[in-house]
């Protein structure tokens, strides 16, 4: 019996993942190193930048601060894993093009992990006749990813975008 590796079941994207890790692995070496899921970036490694975001059960985080081991028979969603069955981009990707967004594009997957559940939970809000998120509450949501190339305001343009209702998306 090898006590360095622990066996795991994630289920990646949609799909099961067994294997076996050392109990100190983080989610962010698994997904890119044992998973070749190489959408998810490696930054600070200290939780502060963001770039790591994915979503484990729903909910965003940073996997360089989640041990694989704690995510066990978790649904992990990568940037790979959003994308819409047509290969097209999803309504927050193509809001971010159109409003540039994006710059390098090194952050950009984990600002779309993280910005994807604040839009979810706006259109779940708007369904039910609730307000778009205001500016400051999405800057506030961006507080956790760093960006060092398009100063946020063509960002806060794209949620803005992808959260407004349907009537008002083509302008």
């Amino acid at each position: 019996m090898d006590l360095t590796r622990i066996e795991l079941t994630l289920h990646v994207n949609g799909r099961p993942e067994e294997f076996a890790a050392p109990p100190s692995e983080l989610l962010v070496e698994r997904l890119r190193d044992g998973l070749g899921l190489t959408g998810t970036k490696v930054g600070c490694d200290t939780g502060q930048c963001g770039t790591c975001v994915v979503r484990l059960d729903g909910r965003s985080v940073k996997s360089c601060l989640v041990l694989t081991a704690s995510a066990a028979g978790s649904e992990v969603t990568t940037i790979e894993g959003v994308t819409t069955p047509g290969g097209e981009l999803t309504g927050l990707q193509e809001a971010l093009r159109q409003e540039h967004g994006t710059q390098c594009g090194f952050c950009t997957p984990g600002m779309v992990m993280a910005l994807g559940e604040l839009v979810e939970n706006a259109r779940a809000e708007g369904a039910a006749g609730g307000p778009p998120p205001t500016e400051p509450e999405i800057r506030e949501w961006l507080t956790g990813n760093l960006c060092r190339c398009t100063g946020y305001h063509s960002v806060v343009r794209g949620v803005q975008r992808a959260c407004a209702p349907a009537e008002t998306e083509g302008r």
